[in-house]
């Protein structure tokens, strides 16, 4: 195969994988989907597999989070979510409705940024997801230039009712729309545009003032001094494969295309076909082929001597990953540590002076330890406590109640305070039959994108099945490792708690 051929094969199977992401997909759906010959099929998944992209569950297939880095090279890239999401954050907390920001994609609109109220009748749109244009607010005030604003009266679907007004850019023509959305059990369409419209003007006055205010075409970043000229692009390898599969082999050309792709988002505005072979350190010919076949498909334009992602690129997979939960994103990682260890694994959050289970795969035995999704449990006297305390200001727990659960739970402050520095110093805590005679655990922190111990991930056991040395030498390792992958990725959700 082809260079070029190889990546148009490569995101035709990638655009068939997340065509329906609720779906179970088997390689024989995407031959089906595709028309592409089983065994090319297989190269590219291969090669997912590799990347990270995609793993497999059995023979199923289910696209990985780091995914989504597709998606923010062009949200990156497209220069207009990072400066413009904050000020309509801040305006539906305003308002106290939904606001979303979307640009034109072919003839429909691609949400870019979505800050949705949460109440029994929700708005639920997601970052990525496309609407007809000419049957939402966003796409009718877009689709007229002259247009100052644009209503939606329930045109999309009953009940749902919006206005737009657009943003426009340094020569005048609009980039991009911002929407005010509800529904008509809080308003009428009228009095929707009278609630929101003042803040919405006020809103993207100060939106266009931001765009003006950014440099027009940023420097590109230099390329790694690791990188040479014909190199091949590093990839990943990720710890999944299909049940008895061997090592496999990747297509160098599809993982180079999608080098290339994740580099025009490294600066908004952008970059030159120089620029992209530097950062990738790709020939200059082998660049040039995977940017016109991207220009082609319709995920990238040419904007004079510079290339830019096109919203379609949000089209893989991008909405259906940037919903999952962080518990959805950690589960399958539980499960594994699990079926490794053979004892029950959890991950907990800090919930005022409480730990707050939010992922848990218990064992299956005659005797367990018996805790459920949502249990609390006093953060002193639990090993994820300590380790999520030991990550908080020390005034944040030195003041905490210190009650005795059993005869071991500690209760002197002096003691507390050195239990807890030394789980921030040695990176996890071991609790002995302090929060229930015969339960023993061990945690490690799990950190957010941001660096900050977000959760903390435990493995508890009855008292008779492991002392504490056999925590330390058998689980200890085993749970450090299912941490840094949560934390992989963790790194690619909008968020984590």
């Amino acid at each position: 195969m082809e260079p070029a051929g190889t990546l148009e094969r490569g995101l035709a199977v990638l655009r068939a994988l997340t065509a329906e992401p609720a779906r179970r997909t088997r390689a024989t759906d995407l031959v089906h989907a595709t028309g592409l010959a089983r065994a090319t099929v297989d190269r590219v998944l291969a090669t997912y597999a590799r990347l990270d992209y995609v793993r497999f569950d059995g023979r199923d297939l289910r696209p990985a989070p780091r995914l989504m880095e597709l998606g923010e090279a062009y949200l990156t890239g497209g220069g207009l979510r990072d400066p413009l999401a904050p000020l309509a954050e801040r305006l539906a907390e305003e308002l106290d409705e939904s606001v979303s920001l979307a640009v034109l994609d072919g003839d429909g609109v691609r949400f870019i940024a979505q800050f949705t109220r949460r109440r029994t009748m929700s708005v639920r749109f997601r970052v990525g997801d496309l609407l007809p244009a000419r049957r939402c607010a966003a796409g009718l005030v877009l689709l007229d230039p002259a247009a100052p604003w644009a209503e939606d009266d329930q045109l999309v679907e009953p009940g749902l009712i919006a206005v737009a007004v657009p943003v426009r850019g340094r020569d005048g023509a609009p980039v991009c729309a911002v929407s005010v959305v509800s529904h008509t059990s809080r308003h009428t369409a009228s009095g929707l545009r009278e609630h929101a419209m003042p803040r919405l003007l006020k809103t993207v006055a100060e939106m266009e003032a931001a765009l003006a205010a950014a440099p027009a075409f940023p420097a590109a970043p230099p390329a790694s001094p690791a990188a040479a000229p014909d190199s091949p692009v590093a990839v990943p390898v990720s710890q999944d494969r299909p049940v008895g599969a061997a090592a496999p082999e990747i297509l160098q050309s599809l993982a180079r295309g999608l080098a290339v792709l994740v580099a025009l988002g490294a600066t908004p505005g952008g970059s030159t076909l120089a620029a992209v072979a530097r950062a990738t350190g790709l020939p200059r010919a082998t660049a040039r082929r995977s940017l016109l076949t991207l220009e082609r498909l319709g995920y990238a334009s040419a904007d004079g001597p510079r290339f830019v992602l096109l919203p379609r690129v949000l089209e893989l997979g991008y909405a259906h990953l940037s919903e999952r939960s962080f518990a959805e994103v950690v589960q399958p990682h539980l499960a594994d540590l699990v079926a490794r260890l053979g004892h029950s694994a959890s991950v907990a959050v800090l919930s005022g002076d409480d730990v707050l289970y939010v992922a848990r795969v218990p064992t299956v035995s005659i005797m367990t330890v018996d805790i459920r999704v949502g249990t609390r449990f006093p953060a002193y006297a639990t090993s994820m406590g300590r380790v999520l305390l030991a990550d908080r200001p020390a005034e944040g727990w030195a003041a905490l109640a210190l009650k005795p659960l059993t005869r071991r739970t500690i209760t002197s402050p002096a003691a507390f305070a050195a239990a807890v520095r030394r789980a921030g110093e040695d990176g996890y805590a071991l609790v002995d039959q302090e929060l229930e005679e015969g339960v023993r655990s061990i945690a490690v922190p799990v950190r957010g994108r941001d660096g900050r111990v977000a959760a903390a991930v435990n493995v508890a056991t009855h008292a008779s099945r492991a002392t504490p040395d056999d925590l330390l030498r058998d689980v200890l390792p085993a749970l450090r490792e299912s941490a840094a992958r949560m934390e992989a990725d963790l790194r690619h959700l909008p968020a984590t708690p």
